[in-house]
C-alpha cells in the first residue's frame, strides 16, 4: 500500500529540516570559536539548544493539539529561518557576537519543540494507523541520515568556506522545507469540544499518560534508557580520545565511531517494519531493547574499538527499531486530539533524563572512575526490558480495544 504523495511531501520537509538542524548545531559552536575561547560559553550553546525542551515541551504539545499541525510546522520553520536570516544580516554588517548565536540557539530550540511535536503528531492523519510502521521508519531514516550523517560534515565544509555560507545554508534548507509543506493540502486541525485553558489541556494530557498502563510503562522505559545513554555519552569522549585514554582514538577516529552508531540507526529504520511483521510487536521490542543496551553495555566489558563499533552499530539499530515500534503504538493508542501532548511529554522525558544522566555521570566518574559509569549504566540499560513483562501482547490488545474504533480508524485531512 502506497504512503501517498502527501506523506512524501511531509517526508521531504522533515529531511530538509533535519539537515538544517544538523548543520546549525555543529556550525554554531564552530562559529562561536571566532568570538570566544571560553569553554563555558561554547558548551552553553548546546544547553541553549536543549533547554526549550525542558521549559516548553508541555505547552508546545498543548498548542499543537489546538492548531492546524501543518501550519504549526510552517510557522516553526519560518521562525527558525527568520531568526537565522536576521543574525546573518547582523553578521554581514559587523554586528555578530556570541550573544547573537545564543539567541539563535534558544529561538531555534523553542521553534523546534513545536515543529518536532507537530511533525510526529500529523503522521497518523496523513497515512492512517495501518501504515504507521512504514511511515515512521521512513521518517527516522530521513532524519538520521540528514541530521547525523550529512549535517555535521556539511557544517564543517561550510564553516571552512566562510561564516556567511554556514549561516545562509540552513536558512535556504528551511525555506525549501516550507515550500514542500505548502504543497500539502488539507486541514490538519483536530476537532475540539468546548473552550479550555492551556493549563487544563496540559493537565489532561498528563492524566491520560499517567493512567494509561502501556504508555506509562513505555515512558518509564524511555526515561530510564535515556538516563543511561545520556550518562554514558557525556563522558565517553574522555574514555575514547587521546593517547592516555583506554581506547586511544584520534579525533577523526572518534567521529567515525560515532557515525557507526548513526549507521546502525539508519539500518534499523529500514528494518523496523519487517522485524515487527516477522516477530510480532512484543518480541520485536524484546530484541530491539536488548540490542539497544549494547550501545552502553559494550563499554562495560571492552575498550577494543572494533568491538565497541560493533556494539554501537547493533545498539543504534535496536534503538531505532524500538522507537519505530513504540511511536507507532503510541500513535495508535492515543486519540488524535491528545497526540501532540503525548508526544511532547515523551520528548520532555527523553531530553530531561539525558540531562540528569549527564550530571550523574560527572559525579560518578569523579568519585569512582569512568568504567564505573559504564557498568552502572549498562545495568540500567538492560533492566529496561523488565517493562515488557508489564506490556505484554494481551495488554496491548486490551489497550487497543479500549482506544476504540475512533482512535483506530484512519484520520485523513479534510478537503480544502
Amino acid at each position: 500500500m502506497s504512503l501517498g504523495s502527501t506523506y512524501w511531501r511531509l517526508w521531504t520537509a522533515a529531511g530538509l529540516s533535519s539537515l538544517a538542524d544538523g548543520v546549525l548545531k555543529v556550525a554554531l559552536p564552530l562559529l562561536a570559536v571566532g568570538y570566544t575561547r571560553s569553554p563555558a560559553l561554547i558548551a552553553g550553546l548546546a544547553f541553549a539548544f536543549t533547554l526549550p525542551w525542558l521549559l516548553f515541551a508541555l505547552p508546545a504539545g498543548a498548542l499543537v493539539d489546538r492548531l492546524d499541525r501543518r501550519r504549526a510546522m510552517l510557522g516553526a520553520n519560518l521562525v527558525r529561518g527568520g531568526l537565522l536570516a536576521a543574525v546573518t544580516a547582523l553578521t554581514l554588517f559587523g554586528g555578530g557576537s556570541i550573544w547573537a548565536l545564543y539567541v539563535v540557539a534558544a529561538g531555534v530550540g523553542f521553534a523546534e519543540t513545536i515543529y518536532d511535536t507537530a511533525a510526529q503528531s500529523i503522521v497518523p492523519q496523513v497515512v492512517g494507523r495501518e501504515r504507521l510502521p512504514a511511515a515512521n521508519g521512513r521518517m527516522y531514516a530521513a532524519e538520521q541520515t540528514a541530521n547525523e550523517f550529512a549535517g555535521p560534515p556539511l557544517a564543517g565544509l561550510l564553516v571552512a568556506a566562510g561564516v556567511l555560507a554556514a549561516l545562509v545554508t540552513p536558512v535556504a534548507l528551511w525555506a525549501v522545507a516550507v515550500a514542500a509543506l505548502l504543497l500539502v493540502r488539507g486541514s490538519y486541525r483536530v476537532e475540539r469540544t468546548g473552550r479550555t485553558t492551556l493549563r487544563a489541556d496540559i493537565a489532561e494530557g498528563l492524566r491520560f499518560l499517567v493512567r494509561h498502563k502501556v504508555l506509562r510503562t513505555f515512558s518509564v522505559m524511555v526515561g530510564t534508557f535515556n538516563f543511561a545513554t545520556g550518562a554514558t555519552f557525556a563522558v565517553f569522549v574522555l574514555y575514547a580520545v587521546g593517547p592516555g585514554s583506554p581506547m586511544g582514538l584520534s579525533e577523526p577516529a572518534f567521529g567515525l565511531l560515532m557515525a557507526v552508531n548513526a549507521a546502525g540507526g539508519v539500518a534499523g529504520s529500514f528494518l523496523a517494519e519487517a522485524v515487527e511483521r516477522r516477530l510480532g510487536r512484543i518480541p520485536a521490542l524484546w530484541v530491539a531493547w536488548l540490542a539497544g543496551g549494547l550501545s552502553v553495555g559494550v563499554l562495560a566489558v571492552t575498550a577494543n574499538p572494533y568491538a565497541v563499533g560493533a556494539g554501537f552499530f547493533a545498539g543504534g539499530m535496536g534503538i531505532v527499531v524500538s522507537n519505530v515500534v513504540m511511536v507507532s503504538l503510541r500513535q495508535r493508542l492515543t486519540p488524535d486530539r491528545l497526540l501532540g501532548r503525548l508526544n511532547s511529554s515523551y520528548r520532555l522525558v527523553a531530553w530531561g533524563t539525558k540531562s540528569l544522566g549527564a550530571l550523574t555521570a560527572g559525579v560518578l566518574a569523579q568519585a569512582l572512575g569512568l568504567h564505573a559509569v559504564f557498568v552502572v549504566m549498562a545495568v540500567l540499560a538492560f533492566t529496561v526490558v523488565a517493562g515488557l513483562f508489564v506490556v505484554t501482547e494481551d495488554a496491548l490488545v486490551a489497550a487497543e480495544r479500549e482506544a476504540g474504533r475512533a482512535a483506530a480508524a484512519p484520520a485523513g485531512p479534510s478537503p480544502t
